[in-house]
């Protein structure tokens, strides 16, 4: 049992795991099939995530829902069916790292997508800084 002036479990907790289907990526799974390497974090945190921000409220059918100090979370329609696509950033401040996970809603196979669009944020975020 956690003492009442105990500290909140890190961020990084907020990231929900990958299901067992190959349409999801995250910087916190241990298998290779789910694995992308988390985003380094360059400054601030805030300052990350507005940059991030920027980055992908400027890629096609984006919607930036969520800003907080240490997350982003966004979501993304597929250009012909309109599947969405939920995609979430995570500072961790004490490790240098900002944690991605992007996951289709629906489906079993994603062409790569996600993979895809995380590599794109990333980089696009190394060019920016």
């Amino acid at each position: 049992m956690m003492p009442a002036d105990a500290p909140p479990p890190p961020a990084i907790h907020r990231l929900a795991p990958c299901p067992d289907r190959p349409n999801c990526v995250s910087s916190l799974a241990e298998d290779r099939a789910h694995r992308v390497e988390a985003l380094r974090l360059d400054g601030k945190p805030e300052e990350a995530l507005a940059r991030l921000r920027e980055i992908i409220e400027a890629m096609p059918r984006a919607t930036v829902d969520e800003v907080g100090q240490a997350h982003l979370k966004a979501r993304f329609h597929s250009r012909l069916f309109r599947f969405t696509d939920d995609l979430e950033l995570v500072v961790d401040a004490p490790a240098g790292l900002i944690h991605v996970r992007s996951a289709s809603r629906v489906g079993r196979w994603d062409l790569g997508v996600n993979r895809n669009r995380v590599e794109a944020i990333r980089s696009a975020y190394l060019e920016s800084g």
